[in-house]
C-alpha cells in the first residue's frame, strides 16, 4: 500500500501549511501546490511543468535528498529572480516516499 508523505510548505504569504501527498500519483512539488491551492491560479506552474519558467521555484528547507538537477532546470535558475542556493523548480521534484518530512518555501513572485 502506497503511503501519502508529509510535507511542510510555506506559501508566498508565510504561512505554513503541513499537508499529505500522494507517492502513487506520479505529482510533483509544483502540482501539489496547485492541487491545495497554496498560490493563486496562474501564479504557480505557469508553463505546466516542463522547466521552461521558474514560476514554481521553491526553497529546499530541509537536509532531503533530492535528484540531480537536469540541465534545463539549473538553466532556468540561472535566469530566475531571487535565486538561492537551495533553489528548486518544484515541478521538477517528484513526491516519493523519501520526501517524508520534506519542508519547503515557495520563492517570491518574479
Amino acid at each position: 500500500m502506497e503511503q501519502d508523505v508529509k510535507i511542510t510548505i510555506t506559501d508566498r504569504e508565510g504561512v505554513t501549511h503541513n499537508i499529505e501527498a500522494p507517492t502513487d500519483m506520479a505529482m510533483n512539488i509544483m502540482e501539489v501546490v496547485r492541487a491545495y491551492e497554496l498560490a493563486p491560479e496562474g501564479t504557480i506552474g505557469v508553463c505546466g511543468g516542463m522547466a521552461m519558467c521558474a514560476s514554481c521555484q521553491c526553497y529546499v528547507k530541509s537536509d532531503h535528498e533530492l535528484p540531480e538537477m537536469q540541465d534545463d532546470e539549473e538553466a532556468m535558475l540561472s535566469e530566475a529572480f531571487y535565486v538561492e542556493d537551495n533553489s528548486r523548480l518544484g515541478c521538477q521534484i517528484q513526491i516519493t516516499p523519501e520526501l517524508d518530512g520534506l519542508e519547503i518555501e515557495l520563492a517570491p513572485e518574479s
